[in-house]
């Protein structure tokens, strides 16, 4: 799932990295949103909410946009760096690696709001899971080439468009666009579930929220470390 890269892995592959972890990005983005009102995962919505608010004159909250924003593309930098150093230094599972970090920060998370820390309330949470969400949606855009994008729903509802227009015309490419349709679907319903789970389960566990999130991520990571090893 964290291994083989590319034109290398099977639709079977794409598909279970899809379902963890855009459910692990939806849980994070409503928690998020009910401890802040804000969206660490929606940078659509944050840049249309950035130009509203310069617009209104609101040069405060339009800042704090532009943080989240920066912060989020300082995860995906962050995550490309790491790859590229991983690399170009030949360590297999490179993918895992960054997706192991992810995990360790959302436990990290965890323990802090457990201890009663304020770095799970807020804006400060908002950049932490902005910057892990933009770490996340980084590896697996990399890793798949593009086909597997955690936090991008409009772009993958209008890829459910294009598919199920191509399977409307009955082209040459009905495989493909059954494929792209099964994928992208599972990719939606997924950030959905892990969305409306993530919120129920903050609201009676609060900051535990995040160990039930790092750990799937944290223990698929590891798995994936441990096998790319063993190759």
């Amino acid at each position: 799932m964290l291994i083989r890269e590319g034109d290398q892995r099977t639709a079977s592959i794409d598909l279970r990295l899809a379902a963890l972890l855009s459910a692990v990005a939806g849980a994070l983005n409503a928690t998020g949103f009910e401890v802040a009102g804000l969206f660490s995962a929606n940078m659509t919505g944050n840049v249309s909410a950035l130009a509203e608010n310069v617009a209104g004159g609101r040069w405060d909250l339009a800042l704090l946009f532009v943080v989240v924003i920066v912060v989020f593309v300082c995860g995906a930098l962050t995550a490309g760096l790491c790859i590229e150093l991983g690399r170009r230094r030949q360590v297999r599972g490179i993918y895992a690696w960054v997706i192991l970090a992810e995990g360790a920060v959302l436990l990290a998370l965890s323990v802090a709001g457990v201890a009663g820390s304020s770095l799970v309330v807020g804006v400060r949470l908002i950049c932490v899971l902005s910057f892990t969400l933009g770490l996340q949606n980084a590896v697996t855009t990399r890793i798949s080439a593009a086909r597997v994008r955690t936090t991008h729903v409009s772009g993958m509802a209008t890829d459910v468009g294009l598919a199920l227009a191509g399977l409307w015309v009955r082209s040459d490419k009905t495989a493909q666009h059954r494929a792209q349709l099964a994928l992208h679907g599972i990719t939606i319903a997924s950030f959905l579930v892990g969305g409306i789970v993530g919120a129920l389960i903050h609201v009676a566990f609060g900051a535990l929220t995040f160990l039930l999130c790092g750990l799937p991520l944290a223990f698929a990571a590891l798995c994936e470390v441990l096998r790319g090893h063993r190759r």
